[in-house]
This record gives C-alpha cells, structure tokens and sequence, in this order.
C-alpha cells in the first residue's frame, strides 16, 4: 500500500523551472525542492497549507533551480542540502552569468548529500539516487512508499536533460537514466525539472531517447 504524499508543482523563475513542495499530510513536515524563483510565492503557498519546511534540496545547482534559496532557507531556518560536487556551481550562481543573468547567491549548504544514505527530512525519508551526466553531481530523490521520483533534469516526459553545459556528459548521463532511473518499478512517478509529470514505464517504452 502507497504511503500518501502531497506533491505540488510550481513552475517558477526565468525559464519556468519545476519546484516541488512535498509534504506528509499525517505530519505536515514539507521539503523544497528546487526553489528556482519566485520566493513569495513558495513562501505563501506552504503557509496556506500550514506546512513546516524541514528541508530546502537541490537536485543540482544549475541558476534556474536555486534562484530562491537564499530567501526560502531565510524564511523558514530550514536545513539546505545538495550533493558536495555540486558546492562549485552553486558558488557560482549556478552559472547564471553565461546566460546574461544575476540571481541571488546561495548559503553554503547545511547538508552534503550522501548518496545511498536515506534523507530524513521531520516524518519525510528520501533515497538519494547519484544521477550525473547533466551537472556533475546530481542527484534525484526517491520516495519508494509513495512511489515518486524527483528527477531533476535527467529524464523528462519524452525526454532528456542536456549535456551541453559544463560539467554535463552524454554517456554519463544515459548510464545514470538507464542504470539508476529504469531501475526503479514501472508506476513510479517522474516529477522532473522542467514539464509535466511521467512514470518510469512510459518513459521506458516511448522517450525517443531511449530506444534501443
């Protein structure tokens, strides 16, 4: 039996970005994950809900997901965590300035994320998948109870994230999708960094990507 989240999904940001707020709705414990902008708007909707941030989390640290950490970390004294590969671009500004941008910078992080070490966030736990090939250090985060994977910018709904920036690496990233992700069952949800939502099997069968 599925254990029930509450996932909602804000695009957010200069290129619309996917930030997840995730909550246990027994517990109201929430994780952010990927505040890529919009910190308002972040903010109002966990106090709508009456959610209590237990964690701010980066898949990576690419500018179109950060740009709201600062503020969120501020507002809620909430833990910040990404994997240790990453600290680089984060101080960076996620290499905003390639594209012409400034966003704000980023607190060092309070957590460096151990893959194969469950996340415990209040009542939340999540699995940390190592999935690079689009930054050096991703990571997704795996919920198996409730059966739901964020993914970042790895795997897409009939697609795949780019490996044309920095740190990215075609092969690299097509072993961690096939080897990590198509791992996981068939039915569980892809919450990715950008577009809608998909399942493992879906993408297993029809992302053009990956066929054989």
């Amino acid at each position: 039996m599925r254990t029930p989240l509450e996932v909602l999904q804000l695009p957010v940001g200069p290129i619309q970005t996917n930030c997840y707020l995730v909550a246990d709705p027994a517990t109201r414990d929430a994780v952010v994950i990927d505040p890529g902008g919009e910190a308002p708007r972040l903010l109002a909707a966990l106090a709508e809900r009456q959610w209590t941030t237990r964690a701010v989390l980066l898949t990576h640290a690419h500018f179109d997901h950060l740009g709201a950490v600062a503020e969120v970390v501020a507002a809620t004294h909430a833990p910040f965590g990404l994997h240790p590969l990453e600290v680089p671009l984060l101080r960076q500004k996620g290499g905003a300035a390639l594209f012409g941008l400034n966003v704000p910078a980023c607190p060092e992080p309070d957590w460096l994320l151990t893959p194969g070490t469950p996340l415990a966030a209040g009542s939340l736990s999540f699995e940390v998948l190592f999935v690079p090939g689009h930054t050096v250090g991703h990571v997704a985060f795996y919920h198996a109870a409730a059966a739901v994977v964020f993914s970042g910018d790895v795997l897409f709904e009939q697609g795949i994230g780019r490996t044309d920036l920095p740190g990215g690496n075609y092969a690299t990233l097509m072993t961690s999708i096939r080897e990590v992700l198509l791992a996981l069952p068939d039915d569980v949800t892809v919450c990715s960094g950008h577009g809608g939502l998909t399942t493992i099997g879906a993408e297993r069968r029809d992302n053009p990507f990956l066929a054989e």
